[in-house]
């Protein structure tokens, strides 16, 4: 993935597989997201509760992901499970504050 993520933008950044990749939750991002992990409202309400999946964690990241390059869905999967929950989950978090509260 090219470039550092732009916080003003609401982009995230995460390293991935000693990929750098930038997560961009854009209008068209969340909507796909939404068609396949359905309203994202109800995403945020599982991810407080701590019953957010590894699924639902590599759609939204697979949705958002500025450029997907060499990625596959299922290698974004296998990457965001080989990082750990641990070191995901703040970016998730982070994520999710943009949906809930708009980029800047």
């Amino acid at each position: 993935m090219s470039g550092a993520a732009n916080p003003v933008r609401g982009e995230v950044g995460l390293c991935l597989d000693a990929r750098e990749c930038v997560l961009r939750p854009s209008f068209a991002a969340l909507v796909a997201a939404e068609g396949e992990l359905g309203p994202l409202l109800a995403l945020v309400d599982r991810a407080a509760e701590g019953r957010i999946a590894l699924g639902e964690i590599a759609g939204l990241f697979w949705h958002c992901l500025v450029e997907r390059g060499e990625w596959d869905r299922e290698a974004l999967g296998e990457a965001v499970m080989a990082a750990g929950l641990a070191r995901v989950m703040p970016v998730v978090r982070a994520v999710l504050h943009q949906i809930l509260a708009g980029t800047a």
